[in-house]
C-alpha cells in the first residue's frame, strides 16, 4: 500500500507538496522569509541497485527483460523462446556466481549475453507476436544497453557480426558519455560518477537552508531552515543545478539576497544572470586567474591591464594601447581578443614579465559583463572582510551530515529519480520539525 500510495504520488507530481505546505505555515509564523541569507552544498546519494561492470549488465538486462516477458505473457515465452541453454543462464543473477577470470572467456560471455539479448528482440518485434511487448520497460531497456554496449556490422557473407564498444576506440564507436549510459537494468536513472576520491553509482542531492550570521558562542535567534531539495542525476554539474535551484525558491517566495556556495557552483554567467534575474549576490569563490602570470604571482596577469570597452581597447602596465580588438566565438563562447603590437611589445623592457610569445601580448576576455563581475568578484575575495563573511557557508556541511546520519539519505530507499526525490524532500521535513522542536 505505500509503495502504491508513494507511485500515486508521484504520477501527480507531488513529490515536494509536504514541504512545501511546511514552509508556507512557517512563513505565516515569521520564521523563514524572502531576503537575508541562505546556504547550499550537494552530497552523492548511492542507488538502492547492485554495482554491475559491463558484463553483469548486459546479462541481467537480458535476464530483467526475460523475467518480465515472462510475467507479462508466459504463454508467448512457452511457445515462442525455446533455447536450452537460458534456463541454466538466467535462472540466477549474473551477479550471484563467479565470472570467468580470463579475459577470453569474459569476451566470449559477453557475446553471448548479446547474441541472447538480440535474440529475444528478434523474436519481441516479430509481426506474429503481440506488439504490446515492446513497450515492456525491461525490453527497452534491454535495447539501449546493447545499443551502448555493442556494434552489429554484416560480414562478407552478409551476416551480422557482433562486437563490443571499447572504451579506447577513437573513431565513434566507443562507449557513450556517461550521463547517458545506464548503470542498472531495475533504475534507469542512476548514473556512474565520480567527484574527487569519490566514487558512486546513484544520484546527487542539493540541501539550500537559511543561515544567520552570529557571534561566538551566540545562540541564532531563529533556527535554520532547509527551504530546497534538489535530487539530479550524479552526472550533472553543480553549476548546471544552480538555476533550478533558484527558480525553486522563487516559487516558494524564498529568494535569498546573499546565497553562500561552494566552487564548484559558479560561473561568470550565473553570478550576472543571477544578479539580474533575482536580485541576488551569490558569496562564493570564484576561480582565480589561471595564466602563468597568475599563478607564478610574477609578470603581469590579465587583470593587471586597463580595459576601455567603451574605446574598444586594452592599455598595459607599461602603457601601451592594443592594436586589433576583434570579437569571436572561441569553442561556442563570445569572447573579446585584444592583442598589442609586436613593434611595442617586443623592444618593451618588461617584455620578459608580460609574454613569452615572438609577437605581442594577446588576451582573450569575456563579455564586458562577465569580466567585469569576474574581476570584482576576485578583488572581493582577496580581503579578510569577505573570508569571515564566507565561512558562514560551511554550516551546510553540518546540516548534510546529519540529514545523512539521522534519515539515511546516503542510500536511497526507492529507485527512480522521482522516488528518491520525495525521499528527499520527506526528510527535509523531518530535519525542520527536529530542528524547531529543539529551538
Amino acid at each position: 500500500m505505500l509503495s502504491e500510495f508513494r507511485s500515486r504520488v508521484v504520477a501527480h507530481g507531488l513529490e515536494e507538496r509536504v514541504l512545501d505546505l511546511l514552509l508556507e505555515r512557517l512563513q505565516t509564523l515569521n520564521l523563514v522569509q524572502a531576503g537575508g541569507s541562505q546556504r547550499t552544498d550537494s552530497t552523492h546519494i548511492v542507488a538502492a541497485v547492485r554495482d554491475l561492470n559491463r558484463l553483469e549488465l548486459v546479462g541481467e538486462s537480458v535476464r530483467a527483460a526475460l523475467n518480465a516477458l515472462a510475467a507479462a505473457c508466459p504463454e508467448w515465452v512457452d511457445q515462442v523462446l525455446v533455447v536450452e541453454d537460458w534456463s541454466h543462464r538466467y535462472a540466477d543473477r549474473i551477479d550471484n556466481w563467479r565470472l570467468p577470470a580470463s579475459k577470453t572467456k569474459q569476451h566470449e560471455l559477453a557475446l553471448h549475453y548479446a547474441t541472447d539479448g538480440y535474440t529475444l528482440l528478434q523474436a519481441v518485434y516479430a509481426p506474429s507476436s503481440p506488439a504490446w511487448l515492446r513497450e515492456l520497460p525491461a525490453v527497452q531497456t534491454l535495447r539501449i544497453v546493447l545499443l551502448q554496449h555493442y556494434i552489429r556490422t554484416p560480414d562478407r557473407n552478409g551476416r551480422l557480426r557482433i562486437r563490443r564498444r571499447e572504451r579506447a576506440e577513437d573513431n565513434g564507436d566507443g562507449l557513450p558519455p556517461a550521463p547517458i549510459r545506464l548503470a542498472s537494468p531495475y533504475d534507469t536513472d542512476t548514473r556512474w560518477s565520480a567527484k574527487r576520491e569519490t566514487f558512486w553509482n546513484g544520484y546527487k542531492l542539493h540541501v539550500s537552508e537559511t543561515c544567520h550570521p552570529q557571534a561566538d558562542g551566540d545562540r541564532p535567534a531563529r533556527p535554520n531552515i532547509i527551504t530546497n531539495v534538489t535530487t539530479t542525476a550524479s552526472t550533472l554539474p553543480d553549476t548546471k543545478a544552480l538555476e533550478p535551484i533558484h527558480q525553486s525558491l522563487q516559487h516558494r517566495g524564498l529568494l535569498p539576497a546573499r546565497h553562500y556556495l561552494d566552487s564548484g557552483y559558479p560561473s561568470a554567467e550565473l553570478i550576472v544572470s543571477s544578479a539580474r534575474t533575482y536580485g541576488l549576490a551569490l558569496i562564493t569563490p570564484v576561480l582565480l586567474d589561471t595564466s602563468h602570470q597568475a599563478k607564478a604571482q610574477q609578470g603581469f596577469a590579465a587583470h593587471d591591464f586597463a580595459i576601455d570597452w567603451d574605446r574598444k581597447r586594452a592599455v598595459c602596465p607599461a602603457g601601451k594601447i592594443s592594436a586589433t580588438w576583434n570579437d569571436v566565438i572561441q569553442e561556442g563562447v563570445a569572447k573579446t581578443v585584444v592583442a598589442f603590437a609586436a613593434l611595442d611589445c617586443i623592444p618593451c623592457p618588461a617584455k620578459e614579465q608580460c609574454t613569452s610569445s615572438r609577437k605581442g601580448r594577446r588576451l582573450s576576455l569575456y563579455p564586458r559583463e562577465l569580466t567585469e563581475a569576474i574581476r570584482t568578484a576576485r578583488a572581493q575575495q582577496q580581503d579578510g572582510t569577505w573570508q569571515r563573511d564566507y565561512a558562514l557557508r560551511a554550516g551546510i556541511e553540518g546540516t548534510i551530515r546529519q540529514a545523512t546520519h539521522t534519515t539515511g539519505l546516503r542510500r536511497t530507499r526507492y529507485r527512480g529519480l522521482a522516488k528518491t526525490h520525495l525521499d528527499h524532500t520527506t526528510s527535509a521535513v523531518a530535519l525542520n520539525l527536529m530542528g524547531l522542536s529543539g529551538s
